[in-house]
C-alpha cells in the first residue's frame, strides 16, 4: 500500500494570528533584554511585583513595589 502525504502543520496565512504575534513579541522582549544587558550592563524588569534592575552577573537591586490598583471602580474612557 502506498504511503499518502500527511498535511503540513505549518500553513501560511496573509494575515497576522494572535499566535503569530504573541510569539513575535516574545522574541523581540528576549532579544532586545539580551542587547540591553550588553549594552547599558543591566536591565530594568518586573518580578514579583516588584520593578527591578537585573545585572549580569546575577545580582538583582529592587528599585520600587508596583502598587496595585483598585479595579472594582468604573473605568471612564474620555
Amino acid at each position: 500500500m502506498p504511503k499518502t502525504k500527511k498535511k503540513s502543520t505549518k500553513r501560511l496565512t496573509p494575515y497576522l494570528t494572535k499566535r503569530r504575534l504573541a510569539s513575535a513579541a516574545r522574541t523581540g522582549i528576549r532579544r532586545a533584554a539580551i542587547e540591553t544587558m550588553l549594552v547599558m550592563g543591566y536591565t530594568i524588569i518586573a518580578e514579583n511585583g516588584w520593578i527591578v534592575k537585573k545585572y549580569p552577573d546575577g545580582h538583582i537591586e529592587k528599585i520600587s513595589r508596583i502598587e496595585t490598583v483598585n479595579t472594582n471602580g468604573t473605568l471612564a474612557l474620555d
